[in-house]
């Protein structure tokens, strides 16, 4: 049962690692310098799928670590 756990624990990161890969960011260096020019967007189409991903993955991440710890 306890590799079950950490195969889907494995699973679950590498996912989430490329699912935060993938969201596109503004700028890069020059943004965190205050050179990059930004505004406020609303997340649509498959930006919004990719974050409700990314958080749907995190939470499972979190719940994951929380039974491989206390079980």
């Amino acid at each position: 049962m306890r590799e079950i756990i950490l195969i889907i624990q494995v699973v679950v990161s590498i996912l989430m690692s490329i699912l935060i890969l993938a969201q596109n960011k503004d700028g890069g260096l020059s943004a965190v310098m205050g050179g990059g020019a930004s505004f406020e967007s609303v997340k649509r189409g498959a930006e919004k799928v990719i974050y409700n991903a990314t958080v749907f993955f995190a939470t499972i991440f979190l719940i994951n670590a929380f039974i491989i710890v206390f079980f």
